[in-house]
C-alpha cells in the first residue's frame, strides 16, 4: 500500500516538474502575437513583472488594463501569445498603438500569471514605472520599443 503511494508521488513530480522549452511554447501562439519577445526579453519581462508585483505596480487582466489604458496611464503592456479565443484581447494592441504605449507578446499565459504572483494564468499585464526597479523597467522599455511593429 505504501509502495503505490510512492509511485504516484514520483509520477506527479515528473509531470509537474517538466517545463516547456521556448520553442514548444512558440508552437502554440496565436497568429496575431506580433511583436513576439525573444527568449531573453521574455525572461527580462517576467522578472520585471515579478519586481513590479512585489510593490503592487501592475495591472492584471483585460478589463483592468483596458480601463487604465483609456485613463492614460503609462507602462509596458505584456500580452500572452497563447490566449484563446483571440477576440478576448485582440483590441488591446490597437489601443496601445493609439496611445503610443509599448507592448510585446510573451509565449505563455501560465508563466505570465506565475511571474505576477498568481496561481491563475493571466493573458495581459501592464507594468507601471517605479523607483524600486527603474533600471530593469528602462531596459525592458527600450527593448520592447525597439521590436518591429506589425503592419
Amino acid at each position: 500500500m505504501t509502495k503505490a503511494k510512492k509511485e504516484k508521488s514520483t509520477t506527479e513530480e515528473e509531470t509537474t516538474g517538466t517545463e516547456k522549452s521556448y520553442q514548444d511554447l512558440i508552437a502554440n501562439i496565436n497568429p496575431i502575437a506580433q511583436p513576439l519577445a525573444p527568449r531573453k526579453l521574455s525572461k527580462k519581462l517576467y522578472k520585471c513583472v515579478k519586481k513590479a508585483a512585489k510593490v503592487k505596480q501592475i495591472r492584471r487582466g483585460v478589463k483592468e488594463v483596458q480601463k487604465f489604458i483609456n485613463k492614460g496611464e503609462n507602462g509596458i503592456v505584456v500580452l500572452a501569445g497563447d490566449t484563446l479565443p483571440i477576440d478576448v484581447y485582440c483590441h488591446l494592441p490597437i489601443m496601445c498603438e493609439d496611445r503610443n504605449l509599448p507592448y510585446a507578446y510573451v509565449p505563455s499565459k501560465v508563466d505570465l500569471g506565475s511571474s505576477a504572483g498568481s496561481k491563475r494564468p493571466t493573458c495581459v499585464i501592464m507594468i507601471k514605472p517605479h523607483e524600486d526597479y527603474q533600471g530593469a523597467y528602462d531596459e525592458c522599455l527600450e527593448e520592447v520599443s525597439s521590436l518591429p511593429k506589425p503592419i
